[in-house]
Protein backbone atom coordinates (compact mmCIF):
# COMPACT_ATOMS: atom_id res chain seq x y z
CA UNK A 1 0.00 0.00 0.00
CA UNK A 2 2.72 2.40 0.66
CA UNK A 3 4.67 1.74 -2.44
CA UNK A 4 1.42 2.17 -4.82
CA UNK A 5 1.11 5.35 -2.66
CA UNK A 6 4.26 6.88 -2.98
CA UNK A 7 4.89 5.89 -6.45
CA UNK A 8 1.72 7.32 -7.46
CA UNK A 9 2.77 10.22 -6.03
CA UNK A 10 5.72 10.30 -7.76
CA UNK A 11 4.56 9.93 -11.10
CA UNK A 12 5.41 6.25 -11.40
CA UNK A 13 3.45 5.63 -14.74
CA UNK A 14 3.14 2.07 -14.60
CA UNK A 15 1.72 2.78 -10.67
CA UNK A 16 -0.34 5.48 -11.92
CA UNK A 17 -2.18 3.13 -14.77
CA UNK A 18 -2.72 0.23 -12.36
CA UNK A 19 -4.66 2.58 -9.29
CA UNK A 20 -6.69 4.85 -12.07
CA UNK A 21 -8.00 2.23 -14.25
CA UNK A 22 -8.42 -0.79 -10.94
CA UNK A 23 -10.30 -0.78 -8.06
CA UNK A 24 -8.35 -2.06 -5.78
CA UNK A 25 -9.11 -3.41 -1.88
CA UNK A 26 -6.49 -4.83 0.43
CA UNK A 27 -7.02 -6.56 3.94
CA UNK A 28 -3.78 -6.66 5.86
CA UNK A 29 -4.86 -9.62 7.62
CA UNK A 30 -7.86 -12.17 7.63
CA UNK A 31 -6.95 -13.96 10.66
CA UNK A 32 -5.61 -10.48 13.11
CA UNK A 33 -5.93 -12.69 16.29
CA UNK A 34 -3.71 -15.56 14.70
CA UNK A 35 -1.18 -12.51 13.62
CA UNK A 36 -1.03 -10.94 17.56
CA UNK A 37 0.08 -14.42 18.47
CA UNK A 38 2.76 -15.45 15.93
CA UNK A 39 3.84 -11.54 16.43
CA UNK A 40 4.50 -12.05 20.57
CA UNK A 41 6.20 -15.36 19.55
CA UNK A 42 8.38 -13.41 17.00
CA UNK A 43 10.64 -15.28 14.12
CA UNK A 44 12.72 -17.43 16.42
CA UNK A 45 10.46 -18.83 18.78
CA UNK A 46 8.12 -19.42 16.42
CA UNK A 47 6.65 -22.38 14.56
CA UNK A 48 4.60 -23.26 11.44
CA UNK A 49 1.43 -23.83 13.41
CA UNK A 50 1.03 -20.51 15.34
CA UNK A 51 -1.04 -18.11 13.96
CA UNK A 52 -2.48 -20.37 11.67
CA UNK A 53 -5.92 -20.36 13.44
CA UNK A 54 -7.83 -18.07 15.33
CA UNK A 55 -8.23 -18.06 18.44
CA UNK A 56 -11.48 -20.20 18.45
CA UNK A 57 -9.63 -22.79 16.57
CA UNK A 58 -10.66 -22.27 13.01
CA UNK A 59 -8.59 -22.73 10.07
CA UNK A 60 -10.55 -19.89 7.79
CA UNK A 61 -9.08 -20.76 4.42
CA UNK A 62 -11.15 -23.90 4.14
CA UNK A 63 -14.01 -23.02 6.85
CA UNK A 64 -16.45 -22.18 3.51
CA UNK A 65 -19.32 -24.35 2.22
CA UNK A 66 -18.23 -26.87 0.06
CA UNK A 67 -19.76 -26.05 -3.10
CA UNK A 68 -17.54 -28.01 -5.49
CA UNK A 69 -18.88 -31.12 -4.18
CA UNK A 70 -22.34 -29.83 -4.55
CA UNK A 71 -21.68 -28.97 -8.52
CA UNK A 72 -20.47 -32.77 -8.99
CA UNK A 73 -23.27 -34.16 -7.30
CA UNK A 74 -25.55 -32.17 -9.54
CA UNK A 75 -23.55 -32.70 -12.41
CA UNK A 76 -23.92 -36.67 -11.81
CA UNK A 77 -27.43 -36.58 -11.64
CA UNK A 78 -27.23 -34.81 -14.83
CA UNK A 79 -28.77 -31.39 -13.74
CA UNK A 80 -26.11 -29.01 -14.74
CA UNK A 81 -27.01 -26.30 -16.09
CA UNK A 82 -30.88 -26.73 -16.53
CA UNK A 83 -31.21 -27.53 -12.90
CA UNK A 84 -28.47 -26.56 -11.15
CA UNK A 85 -26.17 -23.70 -11.74
CA UNK A 86 -22.36 -24.09 -13.52
CA UNK A 87 -21.47 -20.64 -11.71
CA UNK A 88 -22.67 -18.25 -8.74
CA UNK A 89 -23.83 -21.42 -6.50
CA UNK A 90 -26.02 -20.65 -4.00
CA UNK A 91 -24.76 -20.85 -0.20
CA UNK A 92 -26.73 -23.71 1.48
CA UNK A 93 -29.37 -22.45 4.09
CA UNK A 94 -28.11 -24.30 6.81
CA UNK A 95 -25.01 -22.91 6.66
CA UNK A 96 -26.06 -19.53 7.02
CA UNK A 97 -27.73 -20.39 9.93
CA UNK A 98 -26.37 -18.80 13.43
CA UNK A 99 -25.74 -22.11 14.93
CA UNK A 100 -24.52 -23.72 11.69
CA UNK A 101 -21.91 -26.21 11.63
CA UNK A 102 -19.08 -27.10 8.85
CA UNK A 103 -19.17 -31.25 8.36
CA UNK A 104 -15.45 -32.11 8.12
CA UNK A 105 -16.13 -35.15 5.99
CA UNK A 106 -13.08 -36.15 4.82
CA UNK A 107 -11.88 -32.73 4.69
CA UNK A 108 -8.02 -31.84 7.13
CA UNK A 109 -8.75 -29.29 9.66
CA UNK A 110 -4.65 -27.81 9.92
CA UNK A 111 -1.83 -28.39 7.77
CA UNK A 112 1.91 -28.57 8.18
CA UNK A 113 3.46 -26.47 5.89
CA UNK A 114 6.55 -28.74 5.84
CA UNK A 115 4.48 -31.70 4.59
CA UNK A 116 5.52 -34.15 7.26
CA UNK A 117 2.64 -33.23 9.80
CA UNK A 118 -0.89 -32.94 9.35
CA UNK A 119 -3.67 -32.46 12.22
CA UNK A 120 -6.91 -34.36 11.35
CA UNK A 121 -9.94 -33.45 12.73
CA UNK A 122 -12.24 -36.32 10.64
CA UNK A 123 -14.90 -37.13 13.07
CA UNK A 124 -16.37 -33.55 14.71
CA UNK A 125 -18.00 -31.00 12.84
CA UNK A 126 -16.88 -26.99 13.83
CA UNK A 127 -18.97 -23.72 13.04
CA UNK A 128 -18.92 -21.35 11.15
CA UNK A 129 -16.16 -18.76 11.83
CA UNK A 130 -16.89 -14.61 12.19
CA UNK A 131 -14.22 -14.01 9.61
CA UNK A 132 -15.71 -16.48 7.11
CA UNK A 133 -19.16 -14.90 7.44
CA UNK A 134 -17.57 -11.34 6.58
CA UNK A 135 -15.38 -12.31 3.96
CA UNK A 136 -18.60 -14.10 2.31
CA UNK A 137 -20.52 -11.27 2.58
CA UNK A 138 -17.94 -8.47 1.36
CA UNK A 139 -17.60 -11.21 -1.48
CA UNK A 140 -21.31 -10.83 -2.01
CA UNK A 141 -21.21 -7.02 -1.95
CA UNK A 142 -18.43 -6.52 -4.66
CA UNK A 143 -18.30 -7.38 -7.96
CA UNK A 144 -14.84 -9.12 -7.96
CA UNK A 145 -13.12 -10.17 -10.67
CA UNK A 146 -9.37 -11.21 -9.41
CA UNK A 147 -8.21 -11.94 -6.07
CA UNK A 148 -4.77 -13.22 -4.17
CA UNK A 149 -4.67 -14.64 -0.52
CA UNK A 150 -0.70 -14.49 0.13
CA UNK A 151 0.66 -17.25 2.79
CA UNK A 152 3.69 -18.22 4.11
CA UNK A 153 5.61 -21.58 4.33
CA UNK A 154 5.95 -22.43 0.93
CA UNK A 155 7.27 -20.52 -2.33
CA UNK A 156 4.45 -21.08 -5.00
CA UNK A 157 0.96 -20.35 -6.59
CA UNK A 158 -1.80 -22.67 -6.40
CA UNK A 159 -4.72 -23.05 -7.68
CA UNK A 160 -8.71 -24.03 -8.01
CA UNK A 161 -9.61 -26.90 -7.68
CA UNK A 162 -8.40 -27.75 -4.38
CA UNK A 163 -11.50 -29.86 -3.65
CA UNK A 164 -10.31 -33.63 -5.27
CA UNK A 165 -13.16 -35.25 -6.85
CA UNK A 166 -13.89 -39.24 -6.33
CA UNK A 167 -13.55 -40.87 -9.33
CA UNK A 168 -16.80 -42.45 -9.25
CA UNK A 169 -18.02 -38.79 -9.35
CA UNK A 170 -15.60 -38.01 -12.11
CA UNK A 171 -17.13 -37.62 -15.72
CA UNK A 172 -15.61 -39.51 -18.55
CA UNK A 173 -14.80 -36.50 -20.79
CA UNK A 174 -12.91 -35.17 -17.49
CA UNK A 175 -11.03 -37.86 -17.13
CA UNK A 176 -7.54 -37.44 -19.46
CA UNK A 177 -4.42 -38.81 -19.99
CA UNK A 178 -1.83 -36.72 -17.46
CA UNK A 179 0.44 -34.33 -19.72
CA UNK A 180 4.50 -33.17 -19.04
CA UNK A 181 3.28 -30.63 -16.41
CA UNK A 182 0.50 -32.98 -14.51
CA UNK A 183 1.15 -36.62 -12.44
CA UNK A 184 -1.60 -38.91 -13.52
CA UNK A 185 -3.91 -38.19 -10.65
CA UNK A 186 -7.29 -39.63 -11.09
CA UNK A 187 -9.00 -37.30 -8.80
CA UNK A 188 -7.34 -34.24 -10.29
CA UNK A 189 -10.63 -32.40 -11.38
CA UNK A 190 -9.53 -29.56 -13.50
CA UNK A 191 -11.71 -25.95 -13.63
CA UNK A 192 -13.39 -24.70 -16.67
CA UNK A 193 -10.98 -22.08 -16.45
CA UNK A 194 -7.82 -24.59 -15.66
CA UNK A 195 -5.97 -22.53 -18.88
CA UNK A 196 -6.71 -18.93 -17.35
CA UNK A 197 -5.70 -20.51 -13.82
CA UNK A 198 -2.30 -21.60 -15.11
CA UNK A 199 -2.24 -18.28 -16.99
CA UNK A 200 -2.61 -16.18 -13.73
CA UNK A 201 -0.19 -18.64 -11.77
CA UNK A 202 2.41 -18.49 -14.09
CA UNK A 203 2.29 -14.16 -14.69
CA UNK A 204 2.79 -14.38 -10.75
CA UNK A 205 5.90 -17.18 -10.41
CA UNK A 206 7.75 -16.29 -13.48
CA UNK A 207 8.05 -12.69 -12.06
CA UNK A 208 9.45 -14.02 -8.98
CA UNK A 209 12.64 -13.62 -8.58
CA UNK A 210 13.33 -17.27 -6.78
CA UNK A 211 9.74 -19.04 -7.29
CA UNK A 212 10.83 -20.91 -10.43
CA UNK A 213 14.36 -22.01 -9.01
CA UNK A 214 13.41 -25.30 -7.46
CA UNK A 215 16.53 -27.08 -8.58
CA UNK A 216 16.85 -27.81 -4.51
CA UNK A 217 13.68 -28.79 -4.09
CA UNK A 218 10.62 -26.95 -2.00
CA UNK A 219 10.39 -25.57 0.72
CA UNK A 220 10.41 -28.31 3.11
CA UNK A 221 9.65 -31.43 1.23
CA UNK A 222 10.32 -32.26 -2.92
CA UNK A 223 9.25 -29.89 -5.49
CA UNK A 224 5.17 -29.97 -6.50
CA UNK A 225 5.44 -27.34 -9.20
CA UNK A 226 7.72 -29.61 -11.71
CA UNK A 227 10.25 -26.59 -11.94
CA UNK A 228 7.53 -23.91 -12.90
CA UNK A 229 6.60 -22.46 -9.30
CA UNK A 230 2.61 -23.26 -9.39
CA UNK A 231 0.52 -26.45 -8.75
CA UNK A 232 -3.16 -26.93 -8.68
CA UNK A 233 -4.49 -27.16 -4.96
CA UNK A 234 -6.03 -30.70 -5.32
CA UNK A 235 -2.45 -32.18 -6.71
CA UNK A 236 -0.48 -30.50 -3.60
CA UNK A 237 -2.90 -30.23 -0.83
CA UNK A 238 -6.29 -31.37 -1.29
CA UNK A 239 -9.27 -29.86 0.73
CA UNK A 240 -12.55 -29.02 0.67
CA UNK A 241 -14.59 -25.72 1.27
CA UNK A 242 -11.87 -23.63 0.42
CA UNK A 243 -11.69 -20.10 0.06
CA UNK A 244 -10.26 -20.21 -3.48
CA UNK A 245 -13.08 -22.70 -4.65
CA UNK A 246 -15.84 -21.02 -2.73
CA UNK A 247 -14.95 -17.38 -4.46
CA UNK A 248 -14.80 -19.27 -7.89
CA UNK A 249 -18.32 -21.26 -7.92
CA UNK A 250 -20.42 -18.30 -5.92
CA UNK A 251 -18.87 -15.23 -7.42
CA UNK A 252 -17.28 -13.96 -10.52
CA UNK A 253 -13.63 -13.66 -8.97
CA UNK A 254 -10.61 -16.40 -9.92
CA UNK A 255 -8.90 -16.70 -6.33
CA UNK A 256 -5.45 -18.25 -5.96
CA UNK A 257 -3.33 -19.19 -3.01
CA UNK A 258 -0.14 -16.92 -3.24
CA UNK A 259 2.73 -18.85 -1.13
CA UNK A 260 5.80 -15.86 -0.58
CA UNK A 261 8.17 -17.15 1.03
CA UNK A 262 9.78 -20.73 2.86
CA UNK A 263 9.90 -18.76 5.85
CA UNK A 264 6.13 -17.99 7.41
CA UNK A 265 7.58 -15.51 9.65
CA UNK A 266 10.75 -13.78 8.66
CA UNK A 267 13.07 -11.77 10.40
CA UNK A 268 12.78 -7.87 10.40
CA UNK A 269 15.76 -7.80 8.86
CA UNK A 270 14.50 -10.12 6.29
CA UNK A 271 11.34 -8.19 5.08
CA UNK A 272 12.99 -6.04 2.25
CA UNK A 273 14.58 -9.08 0.31
CA UNK A 274 11.48 -10.70 0.67
CA UNK A 275 9.42 -7.57 -0.88
CA UNK A 276 11.85 -7.36 -3.76
CA UNK A 277 11.51 -10.63 -4.41
CA UNK A 278 7.72 -10.48 -4.45
CA UNK A 279 7.30 -6.58 -5.70
CA UNK A 280 7.85 -7.26 -9.67
CA UNK A 281 5.20 -10.55 -9.27
CA UNK A 282 2.49 -8.12 -7.21
CA UNK A 283 2.30 -5.67 -10.11
CA UNK A 284 1.85 -8.26 -12.61
CA UNK A 285 -0.30 -10.36 -11.19
CA UNK A 286 -2.74 -6.99 -10.42
CA UNK A 287 -2.44 -5.87 -14.01
CA UNK A 288 -3.77 -9.56 -15.36
CA UNK A 289 -7.43 -7.97 -14.02
CA UNK A 290 -7.18 -6.11 -17.42
CA UNK A 291 -6.79 -9.30 -19.60
CA UNK A 292 -9.49 -10.85 -21.32
CA UNK A 293 -13.27 -8.96 -22.23
CA UNK A 294 -15.50 -6.08 -20.99
CA UNK A 295 -18.58 -4.86 -21.37
CA UNK A 296 -22.12 -3.54 -20.72
CA UNK A 297 -25.51 -5.22 -20.99
CA UNK A 298 -28.77 -2.69 -21.46
CA UNK A 299 -31.58 -3.00 -23.03
CA UNK A 300 -33.15 -0.92 -26.30
CA UNK A 301 -33.42 2.03 -23.77
CA UNK A 302 -30.20 2.01 -22.86
CA UNK A 303 -31.35 0.97 -19.31
CA UNK A 304 -28.32 -1.44 -18.02
CA UNK A 305 -29.33 -4.81 -17.01
CA UNK A 306 -28.16 -6.32 -13.44
CA UNK A 307 -27.58 -10.33 -13.24
CA UNK A 308 -27.39 -10.70 -16.51
CA UNK A 309 -25.23 -14.00 -17.56
CA UNK A 310 -22.57 -13.92 -20.35
CA UNK A 311 -21.54 -17.21 -22.04
CA UNK A 312 -18.57 -17.66 -23.13
CA UNK A 313 -18.06 -20.75 -26.13
CA UNK A 314 -15.95 -23.43 -24.89
CA UNK A 315 -16.04 -22.66 -21.38
CA UNK A 316 -18.74 -23.94 -18.91
CA UNK A 317 -18.53 -21.67 -16.10
CA UNK A 318 -20.46 -18.11 -16.78
CA UNK A 319 -19.83 -15.11 -15.46
CA UNK A 320 -23.18 -12.42 -14.62
CA UNK A 321 -23.23 -8.75 -15.08
CA UNK A 322 -23.21 -6.08 -12.14
CA UNK A 323 -25.92 -3.74 -10.56
CA UNK A 324 -24.50 -1.31 -12.88
CA UNK A 325 -25.22 -3.97 -16.03
CA UNK A 326 -21.31 -3.95 -16.32
CA UNK A 327 -19.38 -7.27 -16.33
CA UNK A 328 -15.25 -8.07 -16.69
CA UNK A 329 -14.41 -11.74 -17.83
CA UNK A 330 -10.53 -12.90 -17.65
CA UNK A 331 -9.80 -15.03 -21.08
CA UNK A 332 -6.39 -15.58 -22.56
CA UNK A 333 -5.51 -14.70 -25.88
CA UNK A 334 -7.65 -15.77 -28.84
CA UNK A 335 -11.08 -15.39 -30.56
CA UNK A 336 -14.66 -16.26 -28.23
CA UNK A 337 -17.67 -16.14 -29.16
CA UNK A 338 -19.68 -15.13 -26.11
CA UNK A 339 -23.54 -14.35 -25.51
CA UNK A 340 -25.70 -12.43 -23.06
CA UNK A 341 -28.69 -13.57 -21.67
CA UNK A 342 -31.10 -12.23 -19.12
CA UNK A 343 -34.86 -13.50 -18.14
CA UNK A 344 -37.51 -11.49 -20.38
CA UNK A 345 -34.77 -10.67 -22.79
CA UNK A 346 -33.52 -12.14 -26.23
CA UNK A 347 -30.25 -13.33 -26.34
CA UNK A 348 -27.50 -11.47 -27.83
CA UNK A 349 -24.57 -13.12 -29.35
CA UNK A 350 -21.13 -11.75 -31.09
CA UNK A 351 -17.44 -12.74 -31.13
CA UNK A 352 -15.08 -10.92 -28.75
CA UNK A 353 -11.20 -11.16 -29.51
CA UNK A 354 -8.37 -11.07 -26.76
CA UNK A 355 -5.37 -10.00 -27.68
CA UNK A 356 -1.58 -10.27 -25.79
CA UNK A 357 -1.02 -7.15 -24.51
CA UNK A 358 -2.65 -5.72 -21.48
CA UNK A 359 -6.28 -3.96 -21.98
CA UNK A 360 -9.73 -5.74 -21.67
CA UNK A 361 -11.50 -6.45 -25.53
CA UNK A 362 -15.00 -3.89 -25.22
CA UNK A 363 -17.85 -6.23 -25.74
CA UNK A 364 -21.34 -4.65 -25.15
CA UNK A 365 -24.49 -6.22 -25.62
CA UNK A 366 -28.18 -4.78 -25.95
CA UNK A 367 -30.96 -6.99 -25.18
CA UNK A 368 -34.50 -6.76 -27.07
CA UNK A 369 -37.34 -7.55 -24.97
CA UNK A 370 -38.85 -11.09 -25.48
CA UNK A 371 -42.51 -12.42 -25.22
CA UNK A 372 -41.33 -15.48 -23.19
CA UNK A 373 -42.63 -13.71 -19.61
CA UNK A 374 -46.14 -13.42 -20.90
CA UNK A 375 -46.32 -16.49 -22.45
CA UNK A 376 -45.26 -18.18 -19.24
CA UNK A 377 -48.05 -16.25 -17.46
CA UNK A 378 -50.31 -17.40 -19.86
CA UNK A 379 -49.48 -21.09 -19.51
CA UNK A 380 -49.78 -20.64 -16.31
CA UNK A 381 -52.82 -19.47 -16.05
CA UNK A 382 -53.55 -22.36 -18.24
CA UNK A 383 -52.35 -25.28 -15.63
CA UNK A 384 -49.04 -25.26 -17.31
CA UNK A 385 -51.50 -27.23 -19.89
CA UNK A 386 -50.95 -27.12 -23.80
CA UNK A 387 -52.89 -24.48 -24.72
CA UNK A 388 -55.82 -25.56 -27.58
CA UNK A 389 -55.31 -23.28 -30.75
CA UNK A 390 -58.57 -21.59 -31.98
CA UNK A 391 -59.33 -22.38 -35.64
CA UNK A 392 -61.14 -19.75 -37.45
CA UNK A 393 -64.92 -20.89 -38.60
CA UNK A 394 -64.97 -23.54 -36.12
CA UNK A 395 -67.05 -23.52 -33.14
CA UNK A 396 -65.54 -22.96 -29.36
CA UNK A 397 -66.97 -25.31 -26.75
CA UNK A 398 -68.45 -24.13 -23.43
CA UNK A 399 -65.07 -25.42 -21.82
CA UNK A 400 -62.70 -23.25 -24.37
CA UNK A 401 -65.12 -20.28 -23.94
CA UNK A 402 -64.36 -20.22 -20.35
CA UNK A 403 -60.72 -20.84 -20.34
CA UNK A 404 -60.99 -17.88 -22.68
CA UNK A 405 -62.36 -15.42 -20.47
CA UNK A 406 -60.60 -17.11 -17.59
CA UNK A 407 -57.48 -15.56 -19.38
CA UNK A 408 -58.83 -12.08 -20.37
Amino acid sequence: MQFLCKEYQDGNPRVRSLVTETRIHLVPSLNPDGYELAREAGSELGNWALGHWTEEGYDLFENFPDLASALWAAEERRLVPHKFPNHHIPIPEHYLAEDATVSPGTRHGGRAVTGRWRLTRLHLPWQVAVETRAVMAWMDKNPFVLGANLQGGEKLVSYPFDTSRPVSEMPAAARRPPDDYEDDNPELQETPDHAIFRWLAISYASAHLTMTETFRGGCHTQDMTNAMGIVQGAKWHPRAGSMNDFSYLHTNCLELSIYLGCDKFPHESELQQEWENNKESLLTFMEQVHRGIKGLVTDQQGEPIANATIVVGGINHNIKTASGGDYWRILNPGEYRVSARAEGYNPSVKTCSVFYDIGATQCNFVLSRSNWKRIREIMAMNGNRPIRRIVPGRPMTPRERMRLRMRL
